[in-house]
């Protein structure tokens, strides 16, 4: 009764807001864009914030052999095979894991063991050509030429559903592989039971990027297996309808006079709640039915910004959109059950639980994105970091599937809370919750937090490596806490805090003009060079000394000051931008250069805008300017780096508007450079924030004249709450710079 009903609601809810678009948005985007080189986007069909993401797995060899870093996802443009399907990917991340439960339609032979890379036939899997693969958002199509079998699939948030059109019928059959892995990933336990002669369940534990990953499923076809034969890693189960081992396999002989259709429902919790979730979510055997429900999700979200450019300016915008979707994902039941990072099993049916928070990278640009496009998503969010807190003790660093990662720097889920009791868009019952979330992680220990904790600098005799890059971070994530106790009232913490923030002065080297390590007598690290980047050996992480000078976007002003004024830090920063595009033996992540800014990675992302600060707006629009036109293309190495599970794509949507929230806490978006000729906000509230670009053209890259509301607006940022109220921003551009806009200190940022 309760599928049925939460079923039909679903299908009431997007009949009545997706169904009636006018504009198919899903038109304008390529998902191959960043899935060539570095970029790491998953392809395939899910919907947004979807727990499924239903796509191809390729080849996966050692890392310095064909494959290895550029298959993070699963899947890069240049591979030529498949090996099979899988129902969850990452995307944009520099570390692999996930691409659980494998399916593969095939004919003839039957293999249980992976072809190897070029030798397609000592194994499962099938070539593949570009000419015959097709994929839009809520939908993949290949033909796997081996077997000349046609796989279309898409998905809903918590089942993937699979079609497959048999060409050829020899010995036609199905295998699923639970020991199949890829990069960091393996497998620990695997479960498959037969239940009946079209259901089978079990799950996939394993361990990799996700130390304890739980996955558990179900599968339900719509053709009769005819014969299933079940594997014990490679010996042949003794039990007809059980297998338990490392790597269960499962061979499913089967008639296809029909096209064979599956539908795998996932939960991080039981088996019953993975076939709960496909009766919830897809009660029917409709495959265009599906993937419509799956464009309309996709139309329902990409419809938020109605963004008019030319039409590859478009695609790129678009595009963009699409993967900032990607991530958090769903990570709870229909019923509301979701597993704890303690591994306990809990229940919300107030909240959507969320997991794969990349939250160095996404606090920057994404979040405050979410902020401003969704509503109950973005408290959403923060509940599901607060229910991490109190399950570990600390706030996500890296939260992916139960787990606590702690990959990268800093504590950036505080950012993100921090933000939200500003904005006001957390429930008022996990205010006080969240407060305390954000001073209990803050005055936690490990990677230096205690000298931070104690108002001291942390010596390189404490952290060899990245001690500097630690303490910028954290002095990112103590400003939060700052102005959320400030905002609370709560005086003395903020006042505790305040000194906190600061605390990334005592970095600063006069000598050279930039942040640089300290050991425990007070001396700075010598030797010193500020191009020097080699990873992991340095006061920095995935950077070097020019790219971390500019990180403290809380408190751009005591920067200028350390520079000892503007003229010295527009100095500064115009060398930074004139310097010779080379790196030393530099992490992969330190890529899309101007100079040596690193538009591929996010300590960089609120460089252009630092500009505006220092009463040179204009230069900034230049740098920008350059950045989205240089490092964001419609081509699959359209991204200049990881895409960063949406972070890299939602710096694009702001900028691309030609706003950005250098300081992701303090509400302001400061102006650089828009590329529209207007885009049209739709906010949660019906509201509709419009911003024109008067004058619009390939060279005109300057704002001229701001006007707000019909008004003449001299300042160079905009506020979150003029945003939300809805109206009309307007820029006049020109080719030439207006070098007086926003140069008085009154309407800086």
């Amino acid at each position: 009764m309760f599928s049925t009903a939460l079923a039909v609601l679903v299908s009431i809810s997007f009949t009545s807001i997706s169904f009636a678009q006018k504009t198919d948005y899903t038109q304008f985007v390529n998902p191959y864009i960043g899935s060539a080189d570095h970029g790491h986007v998953f392809v395939g069909a899910n919907v947004p914030n979807g727990a499924v993401q239903l796509g191809p797995s390729q080849i996966s060899q050692t890392w310095d052999k064909f494959n290895g870093w550029d298959w993070c996802s699963g899947y890069n443009y240049k591979s030529e095979e498949i090996l099979g399907f899988t129902h969850t990917h990452l995307s944009g991340t520099g570390i692999g894991d996930l691409n659980d439960i494998l399916i593969l339609p095939a004919n003839g032979k039957t293999h249980i063991r992976q072809a190897p890379f070029n030798k397609m036939n000592e194994g499962y899997g099938s070539k593949i050509s570009k000419a015959n693969e097709t994929v839009s958002p809520g939908y993949y199509k290949v033909l796997l030429e081996d077997y000349d079998i046609l796989a279309e699939m898409t998905a809903s948030e918590r089942v993937g559903y699979h079609k497959y059109t048999f060409n050829k019928k020899d010995n036609p059959h199905i295998l699923i592989d639970l020991g199949f892995k890829m990069n960091w990933d393996s497998p620990t336990d695997t479960y498959i039971k037969v239940v009946n002669d079209s259901t089978i369940v079990g799950y996939r534990f394993s361990t990799g990027w996700a130390n304890d990953q739980k996955v558990y499923f179900a599968i339900q076809s719509n053709t009769k297996f005819k014969r299933v034969e079940l594997y014990n890693d490679s010996i042949p189960a003794a039990d007809y309808h059980i297998a338990k081992s490392t790597a269960t396999k499962a061979i499913i002989s089967i008639d296809p006079t029909k096209a064979v259709e599956l539908k795998v429902g996932i939960s991080p919790v039981s088996t019953v709640n993975a076939l709960e979730n496909i009766k919830a979510e897809i009660p029917y055997w409709n495959f265009e039915q599906a993937r419509k429900w799956a464009v309309a999700k996709w139309n329902n979200v990409l419809s938020k910004i109605d963004f008019k450019a030319d039409e590859n300016t478009k695609t790129i915008f678009y595009t963009a959109l699409y993967h900032s979707y990607f991530a958090p994902t769903i990570f709870s039941d229909v019923n509301g059950d979701y597993m704890g990072t303690d591994k306990q099993v809990y229940n919300d049916k107030n909240h959507q639980n969320y997991t794969v928070f990349s939250l160095w990278d996404t606090y920057r640009a994404l979040h405050p994105l979410m902020t401003i496009l969704e509503g109950q998503k973005n408290k959403d969010f923060v509940s599901s970091m607060l229910k991490i807190y109190q399950q570990q003790g600390k706030l996500p660093v890296w939260h992916l599937w139960a787990n606590e990662t702690n990959t990268m720097v800093g504590l950036p889920a505080i950012p993100i809370i921090a933000d939200a009791i500003l904005k006001g868009i957390i429930d008022p019952s996990e205010i006080e919750l969240a407060y305390e979330a954000i001073k209990t992680t803050a005055i936690g220990s490990g990677h230096g937090l205690e000298y931070v904790r104690d108002l001291k600098y942390i010596p390189i005799e404490h952290m060899q490596n990245e001690s500097v890059a630690w303490a910028l971070e954290y002095a990112i994530a103590d400003f939060g806490a700052y102005q959320a106790a400030k905002h609370l009232g709560k005086v003395e913490d903020a006042e505790y805090f305040h000194k906190r923030f600061k605390l990334y002065e005592q970095y600063f080297d006069k000598e050279v003009g930039h942040f640089v390590g300290r050991h425990a007598d007070g001396k700075f690290r010598r030797p010193f060079d500020p191009l020097m980047a080699k990873h992991r050996e340095n006061d920095y992480c995935e950077g070097n000394a020019w790219q971390y000078t500019w990180l403290v976007p809380q408190d751009v002003h005591g920067l200028i000051n350390l520079f000892g004024g503007e003229k010295a830090f527009l100095n500064k920063l115009d060398e930074f931008i004139a310097l010779p595009e080379q790196l030393d033996d530099a992490s992969p992540d330190i890529s899309g250069m101007i100079g040596q800014y690193a538009q591929g990675n996010e300590p960089n992302h609120h460089v252009p805008y630092l500009y505006a600060y220092a009463g040179e707006q204009w230069k900034g629009a230049a740098l920008v300017h350059k950045a989205m036109t240089k490092y964001y293309t419609n081509e699959p190495a359209g991204l200049c780096g990881n895409d960063d599970v949406g972070q890299m794509s939602a710096w694009y949507v702001f900028s691309s508007m030609g706003i950005y929230p250098a300081n992701p806490m303090n509400g302001k978006y400061v102006f650089g450079s828009p590329l529209m000729e207007e885009a049209s906000i739709n906010l949660p509230s019906g509201k509709t924030f419009h911003i024109q670009v008067k004058n619009h053209g390939t060279k005109n890259i300057y704002i001229n004249k701001v006007s707000l509301n019909g008004k003449k607006y001299e300042k160079s940022y905009i506020t979150h709450n003029d945003i939300l109220k809805g109206g009309e921003l307007i820029f006049e551009m020109s080719a030439t710079p207006n070098k007086k806009f926003g140069a008085n200190k009154t309407f800086r940022p």
